[in-house]
């Protein structure tokens, strides 16, 4: 994505997101001269008039740290106003590099665990990074139940395969559903992935759930944040301005649909990734795209701004 150069209130930073064997990021401090001056940060620079994103992560990665980038893909973009500054962070998760890491201007440098990352550290453009960090590329939302052992069968099979984020997505009755997402939370937890239940909050605390997933209906009138932070929440969005509602509620990530036409959803207008990239542009949390999606669209997907890919059918089954 070439720089525009031709706005003089935005200031465009290249932002890398690089991880280590262990799946750790690097963070660095910023210098105290500096605008947000001792916060950490992830590392990167401005992009120069002209300079594409990846060139510009690249010099600013090797003029930093003294890395080689060999791959990088888009992760998330993000607008910012601080008052008296406004970015646009275009962020790139760094896939491939060598070299070892040094401050070659003196600053610290250190490798955290995603989940220790603490926004209160960073300036406050980089809230979105860090949640983005911490989610994968695939939002696994399941198939309702017919039979509940079969069901449970299809989780596990979803899981092994490395699945880490599901929705809870089935209807039966009360006593029924609780037992299965009983179950599903307890094979989710030790696998090392996360649960949201669509369905309540007072759910998700008698089930211990990682959070929830606010349906078009409930968003429609979500006035605040339905759960504490300590808790995942999600949204389904179909226009931009339940996208607006979303954010104004205070979730973590969002699913906008239909990217393509779907069986579920015949009369449905698909988006498609023009109007995806646009939404997923003015967003400031992390966007799946859904409806029709398999795993082959996951990389147009991240090329539009979106962290990745959500479904039934390419997922679950």
């Amino acid at each position: 994505m070439p720089s525009t150069g031709a706005d003089p209130q935005r200031l465009f930073v290249a932002v890398g997101v690089i991880r280590d064997e262990r799946g750790r990021i690097l963070i660095s401090r910023r210098a105290a001269h500096r605008h947000q001056g001792n916060r950490w940060e992830f590392p990167g620079g401005k992009v120069e008039p002209g300079e594409s994103v990846e060139s510009a992560l690249a010099r600013e990665l090797d003029e930093e740290l003294g890395l080689t980038v060999q791959h990088s893909r888009a992760l998330i973009d993000i607008s910012h106003d601080y008052g008296d500054r406004q970015v646009a962070l275009r962020v790139r998760e760094v896939t491939h590099w060598s070299g070892r890491p040094l401050g070659r201007e003196s600053q610290p440098l250190r490798w955290v665990a995603p989940e220790a990352l603490d926004p209160a550290d960073f300036p406050a453009a980089n809230q979105p990074i860090i949640t983005a960090t911490r989610l994968p590329p695939h939002y696994v939302i399941s198939a309702d139940c017919g039979e509940p052992s079969s069901w449970l069968d299809t989780l596990d099979r979803v899981l092994a395969r490395g699945e880490r984020l599901i929705q809870f997505r089935v209807r039966l009755a009360d006593a029924a559903r609780r037992s299965l997402a009983h179950d599903a939370q307890a094979r989710c937890r030790r696998a090392g992935a996360l649960l949201l239940i669509n369905g309540t909050p007072d759910e998700v605390r008698r089930i211990g759930a990682d959070g929830m997933h606010l349906t078009a209906a409930q968003l429609a009138v979500c006035s605040s944040r339905p759960l504490p932070s300590a808790y995942w929440v999600a949204a389904s969005c179909h226009s931009r301005l339940e996208l607006q509602r979303a954010i104004a509620c205070g979730v973590d990530f969002v699913v906008l649909s239909p990217l393509k036409p779907t069986a579920s959803h015949p009369d449905a207008h698909p988006l498609g990734w023009p109007a995806f990239a646009e939404a997923a542009a003015a967003s400031r949390v992390p966007v799946y795209a859904l409806g029709g999606m398999q795993t082959v669209d996951e990389d147009p997907a991240r090329a539009n701004g979106g962290q990745g890919i959500a479904g039934i059918s390419g997922l679950w089954r």
